[in-house]
């Protein structure tokens, strides 16, 4: 339930930083002076050249974020149909702070001062538009998964039943255990694909994001595994077929 809390985090930080980054890329302002020096932190050259749209780039790929994190918090408030499970401290401290520094690390892959001067519709490039419709392909998967896992939890009627655990079916689930981990990791990709496939930083991400999604749907595998006899025997963890 406390996942919550990373969304609306997430949606208020990335926003901001998104306004900036628009504001940058179509009225040609600079961006702010503690910007600039958190580039200078991580060492990015400001007056480095915009090579290859990585200001329209960026923007994309935070847009993206941010409709991400307004669509799960959505789905904390709206759809899901949580158990009390608790969260760790330290997992919710580095939750908080994960969602502050996947949008900054974002901008940190655009110079501060230097732009191509391109118009808009000379900076959309074929990577754009792939990593898009795979973004959307995977949030749909997300989201219809995340809602057969809270149906299972109510009525009909759509009132709440019950808080226990119960075999999935439909959609993904059909393939494996955690569709829905597999969406995220998706979502994640597409959005290294919309940044021009070749940024290595956002790959990073990438792997942090695919180890930590793997880990819990390995966990979450097994415990279907022990929980129900019949539980079908197909299925994999994470990705299909692997």
């Amino acid at each position: 339930r406390w996942f919550t809390h990373f969304y609306v985090v997430s949606v208020l930080w990335n926003g901001f930083l998104l306004v900036w980054l628009f504001r940058a890329e179509f009225l040609g302002e600079s961006l702010p002076s503690w910007i600039q020096d958190m580039h200078h932190a991580l060492g990015r050259d400001s007056q480095s050249e915009d090579t290859g749209n990585e200001y329209f780039s960026a923007l994309l790929v935070l847009l993206l974020l941010w409709l991400h994190s307004c669509r799960r918090l959505a789905e904390c408030l709206w759809t899901s149909v949580f158990s009390s499970g608790v969260i760790h401290i330290v997992q919710y401290c580095f939750g908080l702070g994960y969602y502050i520094a996947v949008g900054s690390t974002v901008l940190c892959q655009v110079p501060t001062n230097v732009r191509n001067g391109k118009e808009l519709s000379g900076q959309i490039c074929w990577y754009h538009i792939i990593g898009v419709m795979m973004y959307i392909w995977a949030s749909l998967h997300q989201h219809r998964c995340l809602a057969i896992l809270a149906n299972l939890r109510k009525s009909r009627s759509g009132k709440v039943v019950s808080l226990s655990h119960s075999v999935p079916f439909g959609d993904w689930f059909e393939s494996v255990s955690c569709p829905h981990y597999f969406a995220e990791l998706l979502i994640y990709v597409s959005m290294a694909i919309t940044l021009g496939i070749h940024n290595v930083t956002w790959w990073c991400v990438v792997m942090y994001v695919f180890f930590n999604q793997a880990l819990a749907a390995v966990l979450c595998h097994e415990f279907y595994q022990r929980s129900f006899s019949s539980y079908p025997k197909h299925r994999k963890a994470f990705i299909p077929f692997v």
